[in-house]
């Protein structure tokens, strides 16, 4: 006899399913294969291998259309197309705080943005300091971002023993930072702009909105309406994957199929005669198809999108990037340029003294408020770990730095990263040690 009462068959997944957790966990696993992806692509960069991998990126994929021409390295299509979805997606986990979320508190909210302004401001003041005068003071941006899956990744390392409170702080601000960073790639590392692809892209994006206005709920067509804007974008000298972003945040956070409708939909469905529905007429069919379309759009775009793309992003499109971007050469490479050591110094000074600073004169302004059982010790302690700067700081100087300097960039990004997280992960252990 089957209990009605009883809910869905029990899964291992189900202990994650709440879009923070499930969030952080994913987070969590990303950070350790990445790590294992980057010393792959280093071991490789400097192996007998060496040769094949490097010239392995740069092959040309593409279309051509009369005198319209779509053929870009394969680096290029990881680093401007699926990194895409990679900010689709950062900028889907940011309305959700904001809207739905742990963010909804301004004051809550106001702590992570403060620690994020500073993140930025106080690292690249820094740099541009150092690198005054210099070839490579272009490179500035480098400095500004933190990686979100090396920081969870890091802080995984700890279980309960940290406030779950950290995890959302630094969560927060290394979205808000990327996001940033985002604008800042899309505007101070663009080319010359093409206004008329810039105003096709713009128009895609009216289209899009009114698509949403219209009802149209199709996941297919969306991706079609985005892929042409990122077209557009790519074309028009903006950085393509400002679009992600852009997309992203129109998502709506409102759900289609309230709670009394789907009580009421189930209802019915299950309010109809027992029996075998695999012979059953059209009406009890149409009837589970409607019930099953209603249990998924019960759940925002937001939602959905972030559940069924984030662990892509995680687990594929994340360590292709790793692999495509993280592997220097390291014979002949000179470890004391000046760009490594601005980077170094933007990173594990310029970021927790920025992080830990803002957020300090945000509490004491009144502006922003700690969340219960975040203590100052913890915070400096996570401000050494927005140092680790990985995937957006190899983006940026794959933008800002030609080839004589990338390398030397890379290993102040890859030197400065560890040594960041090196730090914050030893106060951690001293603070934990001490609360035991």
């Amino acid at each position: 006899m089957i209990d009605t009462h009883q809910g869905l068959p029990h899964e291992a997944a189900d202990s994650i399913t709440k879009p923070f957790a499930r969030f952080l966990k994913i987070e969590a696993a990303a950070g350790g294969l990445l790590l294992l992806v980057v010393l792959l692509a280093l071991g490789l960069a400097n192996s007998p291998w060496q040769e094949g991998f490097l010239r392995f990126w740069e092959t040309p994929i593409g279309l051509t259309f009369g005198s319209l021409d779509f053929t870009r390295s394969l680096r290029h299509w990881i680093n401007d197309g699926l990194m895409t979805l990679f900010f689709f997606v950062l900028s889907l986990e940011l309305k959700r705080e904001l809207v739905l979320g742990e963010l909804r508190n301004p004051r809550q909210a106001a702590l992570p943005f403060a620690g994020a302004l500073g993140g930025m401001i106080v690292p690249v003041s820094l740099y541009l300091a150092l690198m005054s005068g210099q070839p490579g003071i272009h490179g500035w941006g480098t400095v500004m971002a933190t990686d979100t899956a090396f920081v969870i990744g890091c802080l995984a390392l700890f279980g309960g023993r940290i406030p779950p409170t950290l995890r959302l702080f630094l969560l927060s601000l290394a979205i808000f930072d990327d996001v940033g960073a985002i604008l800042v790639v899309a505007f101070g590392y663009g080319e010359a702009l093409n206004w008329s692809a810039l105003g096709l892209g713009f128009l895609g994006i009216v289209i899009v909105a009114g698509a949403s206005r219209l009802g149209i709920r199709s996941v297919p067509v969306y991706f079609l309406l985005g892929a042409a804007v990122w077209l557009c974008f790519d074309a028009s000298g903006v950085h393509a994957t400002i679009a992600g972003v852009i997309l992203g945040l129109m998502t709506p956070t409102r759900i289609w199929v309230s709670d009394a409708r789907l009580r009421a939909i189930l209802g019915r469905l299950l309010a109809a005669p027992a029996g075998d529905r695999r012979h059953g007429d059209a009406v009890s069919h149409r009837d589970l198809r409607q019930a099953g379309r209603a249990v998924t759009e019960s759940l925002s775009p937001v939602e959905r999108l972030e559940m069924m793309l984030h662990p892509w992003v995680g687990f594929a499109i994340m360590p292709i990037f790793a692999l495509a971007n993280a592997g220097i050469t390291i014979q002949g490479v000179d470890f004391v340029q000046p760009v490594s050591l601005a980077i170094i110094v933007g990173l594990v000074l310029g970021k927790p003294i920025g992080v830990f600073g803002f957020s300090w004169i945000g509490v004491r302004s009144g502006l922003a408020a700690l969340a219960p059982g975040l203590s100052w010790p913890f915070i400096l302690a996570g401000s050494f770990l927005t140092g680790i700067g990985f995937t957006m700081s190899l983006f940026i100087a794959g933008l800002a730095f030609d080839s004589s300097a990338l390398n030397a960039a890379k290993l102040g990004i890859l030197g400065g990263s560890a040594l960041s997280a090196i730090l914050g992960i030893s106060l951690l252990i001293w603070l934990t040690l001490r609360r035991s």
